[in-house]
């Protein structure tokens, strides 16, 4: 198909998406999301067309659940592209994404709102526009609720908006520490656990993260159950968070002492882990030693003082 005829094509399903015909909306759209599926010049030139970012933005707002889907592919489509993600992180938009991941309404809907709001965040540029539209409060809210089945869409989501400081903050207001450490220690879905705890260590980079995190009740024995699990991702997150708990609090370190399974939970995975937890592990037993050497000749001191 000649860029003309393709142009042509996009004119015509785009005034037929119009139509009262709800069949003559949905194959319109339909054959928008097949051109756009894999093409990045045809999502240009659709993008290009007078009017038709706005016209999908309003068929995504339908009341028919098959248009909203397709109007939402399209858009999903769309971003893509790496130069269209700027223009479609419109303010209007993001705020109607953010109100579909907090509807109780359909789950795939769901899913493809938190795919475009994280293919939007994954240009810088976007991420503290989205942030202060709200986005991060809403996706700790919907995280929160048991049984979302997009859950998995809003975490990774998430995890790219922090990936901004000033989302992280907002993201620690919002409560989203317990809300991600509930998600860690929940024995369904490992790979939601290991995106939770991935994102935990982003949260600690900075101060409000990590005291946070610090404030938690016996969090070195709630990181110690995920050292103990079968994923390996939860484990790399967790030792993660361990490294900065333990070079920021003594407190932490102590709660570690007194935990009898830990060494031998470090040393397990320091044999049987992956790269970059043996790593960690060994990171976390020269910790620990050091600690229990110190705490030794703390209590040899006091012996011969007394």
């Amino acid at each position: 198909m000649s860029t003309i005829q393709l142009r042509e094509t996009i004119l015509e399903c785009l005034e037929e998406a119009q139509s009262d015909l709800n069949e003559k909306k949905q194959k319109s759209l339909q054959t928008l999301a097949t051109i756009t599926k894999v093409s990045p010049q045809n999502r240009n030139l659709l993008a290009q067309t007078n009017g038709a970012i706005s016209a999908l933005l309003q068929l995504s707002k339908s009341s028919f659940p098959n248009i909203q889907m397709l109007a939402l592919s399209i858009l999903f489509n769309l971003s893509l592209n790496p130069n269209l993600k700027r223009s479609l992180a419109d303010m209007e938009i993001i705020f109607y994404l953010n109100s579909v991941i907090l509807s109780p309404g359909s789950t795939e809907t769901s899913k493809l709102a938190a795919s475009l709001l994280c293919s939007l965040a994954m240009l810088d540029k976007n991420k503290a526009k989205i942030g202060v539209a709200g986005t991060v409060e809403a996706l700790v809210k919907a995280i929160s609720r048991p049984k979302n089945p997009a859950v998995h869409h809003l975490l990774s989501t998430l995890a790219e908006l922090v990936q901004f400081h000033g989302n992280c903050t907002v993201a620690v207001q919002s409560g989203a520490v317990p809300v991600l450490i509930q998600v860690a220690e929940s024995t369904k879905g490992e790979d939601l656990a290991g995106t939770s705890l991935a994102i935990l260590g982003l949260l600690a980079r900075f101060d409000e993260g990590l005291t946070s995190l610090r404030k938690t009740d016996e969090i070195v024995r709630k990181l110690l159950e995920v050292l103990k699990g079968r994923c390996m991702l939860s484990k790399e997150g967790a030792a993660e968070i361990l490294l900065r708990l333990f070079d920021d609090s003594e407190g932490c370190l102590r709660d570690a002492l007194r935990l009898p399974e830990f060494s031998s939970v470090l040393a397990d995975i320091s044999v049987r882990g992956s790269g970059k937890a043996r790593e960690k592990a060994g990171l976390l037993m020269k910790k620990i030693m050091e600690a229990s050497f110190n705490s030794s000749l703390d209590e040899d001191s006091l012996f011969l003082q007394w």
